[in-house]
């Protein structure tokens, strides 16, 4: 590094203060442009439109990673990677150029192979952060390390900013906000990344192997639907209507089961204008899916292969490890367990649909617990919550639910008041939920007007009335099992981290 660039030497992005950075800049910009005036074309400089790549850096250490010390190969490449260590000694200098993946190889530049201008040129120019195209013979060097003796050199792209120090954590703020920093600094940024590839490409191969077909539904509705939500709403100027950010795709999915494709689903973003936390985003993505003559406990088979498939693709096994060393067992059959009967369990009193809904708020009350909306499911389920929840941390299903509170579920076929719906919960927080799907379009109508009225009422997360959707049922829609899991929520579960770290861009106020 030359001597008038100040030392990257801080604890992250943030320990720079604005004085600083600007320093850092300038004297980065005004390498810009130098290798822009020394460029021999337009395209060249600190910008060049691409450089000769033979090799990756893992390619290369993949097939030379075994060099004994001090050994030449007598193979050229040519390869790039950003430079996130830089040791500048006289006549011979160092980098440590790293590749997308995270895995690095060191480049050493000496005056005997480059010459006094091109040594001169690299003090003067390379910066911490600079993408580097070097060219040379890999060897190891004196004290193993494999390394490429470089003959010729090209800034493959100026960096501008410094880099935070590689040596430290970044505070977790900074991960969020500055998630390309978080990239080029934390392997386990990039290990999760991967991991979510792994895991979706996983589900897809699923689905592909059951012959469920993928289709795409709108994310702007008229309507909205499928889930007990708050939306964000907009305006478009097109149509000059109000128009829905969709909060799930049940209600168009259903409809392709109508229309005949048995086995259908779809992984796309919902839009929910509710509270974030550990377990909640805005912004998310989701997994439905649907299976003609299918029911609740089908689609809870499905989505166990579906979790435990996506583990094997990231753990080799259905044990997985999660961030902080944890070892997370999926394997096996999981538990299913009545709702009604472990909240009884749990209270210390029987509570069936049956129970007196002013026996719940006393209850409720003792437990200092408070429903906005005071029906019968509501204090079920907040009572659940308050005492089953936080002691589920092996995957659970959690089945038969009130209702009231379920208004696209089917009546449960042995037992009245409940619906069968079920509720899959791993590490204390809910990952999926199923249902054998309500198709009667009469039952449908009647369950849609006493959500209206509950609308009405002021509650903001009631479904409306949605007549296209119950035209659809109208036409005859065959007994299904249908589910819905958060697939960030499904990385939470397979990697032990909270939802903005599953998320790689996650909405930030």
């Amino acid at each position: 590094m030359s001597q008038n660039t100040p030392p990257a030497a801080h604890d992250d992005a943030e320990g720079f203060s604005d004085v600083e950075m600007n320093e850092q800049k300038a004297v980065r910009l005004g390498k810009r442009d130098r290798l822009n005036a020394q460029a021999q074309s337009p395209a060249g400089g600190a910008y060049p439109v691409s450089v000769p790549v033979t090799h990756t850096i893992p390619a290369v250490r993949a097939e030379f990673g075994q060099l004994e010390t001090d050994a030449t190969t007598g193979v050229i490449v040519g390869l790039a990677g950003r430079i996130v260590h830089l040791r500048n000694t006289g006549k011979l200098c160092f980098a440590s150029l790293q590749s997308g993946d995270g895995t690095r190889i060191q480049a050493m530049v000496s005056l005997a192979a480059v010459g006094d201008e091109s040594l001169a040129a690299w003090k003067d120019l390379v910066d911490l952060g600079d993408h580097l195209f070097v060219t040379g013979e890999v060897i190891s060097s004196r004290r193993g390390e494999l390394s490429i003796m470089v003959t010729d050199w090209q800034v493959a792209a100026k960096a501008l900013l410094p880099l935070p120090n590689l040596h430290s954590e970044l505070s977790e703020e900074t991960r969020v906000r500055s998630r390309y920093l978080d990239l080029i600094s934390r392997e386990q940024a990039r290990t999760n990344v991967r991991s979510r590839s792994k895991a979706v490409t996983s589900l897809r191969k699923t689905f592909t192997d059951l012959e469920f077909i993928e289709i795409e539904t709108p994310m702007l509705q008229v309507m909205h639907g499928g889930a007990s939500a708050r939306p964000f709403q907009t305006h478009s100027n097109a149509f000059d209507t109000e128009l829905f950010l969709r909060i799930a795709p049940e209600l168009f999915l259903k409809r392709a089961v109508v229309g005949g494709i048995d086995r259908v689903y779809e992984i796309n973003r919902n839009f929910r204008n509710e509270g974030a936390d550990s377990t909640h985003s805005p912004e998310f993505a989701m997994l439905e899916a649907y299976e003609a003559y299918g029911d609740y406990n089908s689609i809870a088979d499905l989505t166990q292969k579906l979790i435990q498939d996506a583990a094997f693709a990231i753990a080799g096994s259905h044990v997985v490890t999660w961030a902080d060393g944890t070892l997370f067992d999926l394997g096996g059959d999981w538990d299913r367990i009545g709702m009604y009967d472990s909240l009884s369990t749990a209270a210390g009193i029987t509570i069936t649909p049956e129970t007196p809904l002013a026996d719940l708020v006393a209850l409720a009350d003792r437990e200092g617990i408070e429903i906005d909306h005071p029906i019968h499911g509501k204090y079920v389920e907040e009572l659940w919550e308050h005492f089953v929840k936080g002691d589920l941390v092996r995957p659970t299903f959690v089945m038969d639910f009130p209702i009231d509170t379920s208004p696209l579920v089917r009546g449960h076929r042995s037992v009245a008041g409940v619906v069968e719906k079920w509720d899959l919960y791993v590490r204390g927080f809910e990952l999926a939920t199923g249902y054998s799907e309500l198709v009667d379009p009469v039952v449908q109508r009647e369950r849609f007007i006493e959500q209206a009225s509950l609308a009405a009422g002021g509650d903001l997360e009631a479904m409306h009335l949605d007549e296209e959707f119950l035209r659809a049922l109208e036409y005859g829609m065959p007994p299904t099992g249908g589910m819905g899991m958060g697939i960030d929520r499904m990385l939470m579960a397979l990697t032990g981290l909270g939802i903005r770290e599953t998320i790689l861009f996650p909405l930030v106020k």
